[in-house]
């Protein structure tokens, strides 16, 4: 399936249509270059997932756990682009976190050795701005892929609307 995104407000909300779908133990893996709008795409995600405080880029600290503000899922981001192996995702114990959904930006190399499920979302971008008033707009192209049993029954066709 394959989604235009054209503003950073776009690419929010697109994140929360994705945390709309997620469940405990869900894997979403992020694959774009840099200014993509991938941690965007994760903002959107925590307001979704009412998640507390600010959700922010995890690359100088690998991976930042949000917690949740109610009763609802935590937000297990990690920025794998400094990651060696898939070993090194494992080795950071992110799996006993409890009632929790995973996003991994830059971690397919690596997914595969922490999940057998996931959904996989690639983000294109066209440096051209559709905006001016937001240094972070531009065409995106979005594509997503389910992975293993748990997305199967998924109707990832929502995530357009």
């Amino acid at each position: 399936m394959n989604i235009s995104i054209r503003t950073s407000d776009e690419m929010r909300k697109f994140g929360s249509r994705i945390g709309k779908l997620l469940v405990a133990g869900d894997v979403v893996v992020l694959d774009g270059p840099l200014g993509a709008g991938k941690t965007t795409l994760v903002q959107g995600l925590g307001e979704q997932l009412g998640v507390v405080g600010a959700v922010t880029s995890p690359t100088f600290v690998v991976s930042r756990i949000h917690k949740a503000s109610t009763a609802g899922l935590a937000l297990v981001h990690v920025d794998a682009y400094r990651l060696a192996s898939g070993s090194d995702l494992v080795d950071l114990d992110l799996d006993h976190q409890q009632n929790a959904v995973f996003v991994i930006e830059w971690g397919l190399p690596y997914v595969a050795d922490f999940t057998d499920d996931w959904l996989e979302v690639h983000v294109s971008r066209d440096d051209e701005l559709t905006d001016v008033a937001d240094p972070a707009s531009g065409l995106r192209d979005v594509s997503l892929v389910a992975v293993g049993k748990r997305w199967q029954s998924v109707d990832l066709a929502k995530l357009a609307q």
